[in-house]
């Protein structure tokens, strides 16, 4: 037989098995709507998040108004010439070598290499301080020919018109909230007349103003960039420019990129293929994300091949062979698959455009059009139909095995549960937990990221190899139990066939959870226990960083906007000007005591004959100790490690043209810093300021606080108002990321979603299974709650079982993740830092294990039917 009349026979030989499985489909709409649940939701999650990716992916071509304009090209300049590599986008890649010593091009010299006269108009960013009601605030500005058609579609008019000189500019909605006015202040003293308000047309949420050339006077500090019209720019010009030391963004080029081979060797690093331990990582995710969707609807396939099992019976007594047996089942899974599939891409399309808006407000930069990339949705839907024969593929394996004379004479005709299974998972979970092991060990630089998530696969792996046996034990374990428990545990253990998905899949949603929220709160917990605060909890400080810095000035800023906070002033060694101080405490024998520190303060040593309230962290005794040091005319110095020396030797070195040098053995009380960190070197007395001759000045306010949001946020923006080189800072203690809370929620609603998931669909699918049986319960006597009851424990029974092992095998990723991410840094951690941080978020554990299996148990015994029609016992 020729391939082709072979490939007609196959095809030939599947169109009534699908035909039966349509028809099975359409009579089980229940089961059916399960699987179409269970598989259009992944597929649907996947192709929201793969259609948001590609609306907020604004590069490339998608949107060349909002970056070039009217323009055929931006080109932007790099002070000092020397050589630029680019990507055709440089935004993908560029890097430069910036060792020549020109002077950066001219819109002229751009004109001139680009092959003579073509439109050209300067494009300036930088950013200016402007007055607001409180003080000084901080905006970006943009100056441009606006209005020119070179700059149409850069900044969108929102309201008013466009500047007509230098005087006058438009400001963005959100500098407009800051209070300026009619007009904009700037520091300098400049006054711009505001008439409109406009938006960057890529970027919104940050303040913001627009002018013509010259209008804000931005120095060399501002990105210079120039909009060239004219012919288009090709390749060639672009590697020109390059050799000028400028980038180009070509509309042409864009268009028409050059081949990666034709790209210079110094941004060619970026067009390679992922590194291999990423790609790992992503396949295993994959991998675990179809294992989870196979087992969910594992047990709905699993009791329409019961269902099917005499129709299958049939079929082998009239000649059937096991394969067509198994087409059968197959068959249910190629239709529920490709419905769902479509059906789930269909739902993410919708998805996607109903949550644009709301992803779009938490990001400062406007998406680009609705975009869909129907290549990856292709990909995506076949994922949904392959996870659906995947599903049906145990299913109809075991249906192709069963007892055709048991079947056929009413009895279930379930082969024997193999027990080679149980071995292999064992042997699975084993190298699981030491491929977890090694990872641990290995750290993050030589693939122990990699092994640890293939542990994860190999230990979900081994344990739903391992499920069975868990099942069977369960089930003897529940003799004494109540008449619903025992029920159910051995109903679980008779139909392993749909019981043990739903375990497994309950209990790989667990590990996952767990997995995940054992790294995620053990890298809180490094960050949280790493945290040293540089001023007392609620405290506050303002540094002037401007030379011979007014700082009663400051305080009677301070004092107007902060009624009723106390204000105190620091003084300190001046190191700032030109006469530049280094202070250095040392043990007699000439040892230094600190490595490194760091603050929110003007200087890092403070004079003053009592213990400042600013410095944070010292004990009562802490401070006894240094009180008594500095009655004695002494010193208070932090220190790496503890010091028994009562005595230390201060050096004071001038630089500057006051050079000098001053030392002298002083009384010390010292302090050991926490984790290698100090939020100054150490205190001198008045006396011992003396006797070194050392600078000394105001170097900052205290306010001992508390401090509140509205009061800092009032404090910052008046003291800039009165110094640009003006600092605020307050002390709130380790504030975690608004990401890691929102990680969090995510993942246990998630593992919520799928553990109910996956429980309702196991009981109610057990419970249609078992109608026979609660039948007969029914007819020797069992009360009507009795089925409540039944229902209630299978319930339990699935969600526990499956949520205790899924939390013990998800300890196991979850555990050896935290050595390499939460590792010490080296610099700062101390001599006393631990291997890793580990911290297991019971709350969440406690909630998923035994919270949801118990409350899922609740609503499927209050929502379960309590009375049945009488029917025949099969079995």
């Amino acid at each position: 037989m020729s391939p082709l009349g072979w490939l007609r026979g196959w095809l030939r030989g599947w169109r009534l098995p699908l035909r039966v499985a349509a028809r099975d489909a359409r009579r089980a709409r229940g089961r059916s709507l399960l699987v179409l649940v269970m598989i259009a939701l992944p597929v649907a999650a996947v192709a929201i998040a793969d259609t948001v990716y590609s609306t907020a992916d604004v590069s490339g071509t998608e949107v060349l108004e909002r970056r070039l304009g009217g323009a055929e090209a931006l080109v932007e300049v790099q002070a000092g010439g020397g050589q630029a590599y680019q990507k055709p986008d440089p935004e993908d890649g560029s890097a430069y070598d910036g060792e020549g010593d020109a002077r950066p091009l001219t819109l002229r010299a751009v004109q001139r290499i680009l092959g003579g006269e073509r439109p050209g108009a300067v494009l300036a960013q930088g950013w200016v301080r402007f007055d607001t009601e409180l003080g000084l605030g901080e905006a970006d500005v943009v100056e441009t020919a606006l209005g020119d058609p070179l700059a149409e579609g850069l900044v969108e008019l929102l309201d008013g018109r466009w500047p007509d000189d230098t005087t006058e500019v438009l400001v963005s909605p959100e500098l407009l909230d800051r209070g300026p006015g009619d007009e904009l202040v700037l520091d300098d003293g400049s006054r711009l007349s505001i008439v409109g308000t406009a938006q960057r047309a890529r970027y919104t949420g940050q303040p913001r103003a627009f002018g013509l050339p010259g209008t804000f006077g931005l120095g060399r500090d501002a990105s210079r960039e120039y909009l060239v019209g004219g012919d288009p720019v090709t390749w060639d010009q672009v590697l020109e420019l390059n050799a000028a030391g400028a980038t180009v963004l070509s509309r042409a080029v864009l268009a028409d990129p050059p081949a990666d081979d034709e790209l210079p060797m110094e941004v060619q690093w970026g067009s390679q293929l992922l590194e291999a331990s990423v790609i790992t990582v992503l396949v295993l995710v994959v991998v675990m994300v179809l294992l989870e969707v196979v087992l969910l609807a594992g047990p709905a396939f699993a009791v329409g091949a019961r269902r099917q099992a005499r129709t299958l019976a049939l079929m082998a007594a009239a000649g059937g062979t096991p394969a067509q047996a198994r087409r059968v089942v197959l068959a249910s899974g190629v239709v529920l698959g490709a419905v769902a599939a479509v059906l789930g891409v269909l739902l993410g399309l919708v998805g996607a455009l109903a949550l644009m808006p709301l992803v779009q407000r938490f990001s400062s930069t406007r998406f680009g059009p609705f975009d869909v990339s129907w290549s990856h949705l292709v990909v995506v839907a076949g994922f949904g139909l392959f996870s659906a024969l995947l599903a049906a593929m145990v299913p109809a394996w075991l249906a192709s095995r069963q007892d055709v004379v048991a079947v056929l004479n009413g009895r279930r005709g379930d082969a024997r549960a193999s027990r080679r299974s149980p071995l292999v998972g064992l042997v699975l979970l084993g190298a699981g937990v030491a491929a977890a092991v090694w990872g641990a060990r290995t750290g993050t630089g030589d693939g122990g990221e990699v092994a640890i998530a293939a542990s994860a696969l190999l230990s979900v792996l081994g344990m739903v190899l391992l499920v069975p046996v868990v099942v069977v034990v369960v089930a003897r374990l529940a003799r004494g139990l109540p008449l619903p428990l025992r029920f159910a545990a051995r109903d679980a253990a008779r139909h392993r066939s749909r019981t043990v998905p739903a375990v497994a899949a309950v209990a790989a949603t667990v590990a996952g959870v767990v997995a995940l929220g054992i790294a995620i709160t053990s890298d809180e917990a490094q960050n949280r226990e790493t945290y040293s605060a540089a001023l007392p909890m609620e405290a506050m400080s303002v540094v002037d960083y401007e030379r011979g810095a007014d700082y009663g000035l400051h305080e009677s800023a301070v004092t107007a906007v902060a009624e009723g906070l106390e204000v105190q002033r620091l003084r300190g060694v001046d190191s700032s000007g030109r006469r530049s101080t280094s202070v250095t405490f040392r043990t007699e024998e000439g040892a230094d005591v600190l490595s490194g520190y760091g603050g929110s303060l003007g200087s890092g040593v403070l004079v003053a004959d009592e213990v400042p309230g600013a410095i944070p962290g010292l004990s009562d005794d802490d401070r006894a100790a240094a009180q008594q040091a500095l009655d004695a005319g002494g010193v208070i110095a932090f220190t790496d490690a503890p010091l028994a020396d009562d005595r230390l030797r201060v050096v004071l070195r001038v630089h500057g043209e006051e050079r000098r040098r001053s030392a002298a053995v002083l009384p010390a009380a010292t302090t050991t810093v926490e984790r290698g960190y100090a939020p100054v070197q150490g205190v001198l007395s008045t006396a011992a300021a003396a006797r070194l001759e050392a600078p000394v000045r105001d170097v900052g306010l205290f306010l001992p606080g508390p401090v509140s949001a509205a009061q800092e946020r009032d404090v910052a923006e008046v003291v800039r108002g009165a110094s640009a080189d003006a600092y605020a800072y307050a002390e709130r203690g380790y504030q975690a990321a608004d990401e890691t809370a929102i990680v969090q929620l995510v993942l246990a609603g998630l593992g919520a979603v799928l553990m109910l998931g996956g429980t309702l669909t196991a009981t109610f699918l057990a419970l249609s299974d078992a109608r026979p049986d609660l039948a007969t319960l029914s007819a020797v006597g069992a009360a009507p709650r009795t089925r409540r009851g039944v229902a209630a424990a299978y319930a339990l029974v699935v969600g526990l079982v499956g949520a205790v092992l899924g939390a013990l095998v998800g300890a196991v990723p979850g555990v050896a993740i935290t050595y390499p991410l939460t590792a010490p840094y080296g610099f700062g951690d101390g001599a006393n830092a631990p291997s890793h941080y580990l911290d297991v978020p019971w709350l969440l554990v406690i909630g998923v294990v035994v919270g949801l299996p118990v409350l899922t148990s609740a609503l499927v015994g209050l929502t379960a039917r309590s009375r049945l029609l009488l029917v025949a016992r099969l079995d």
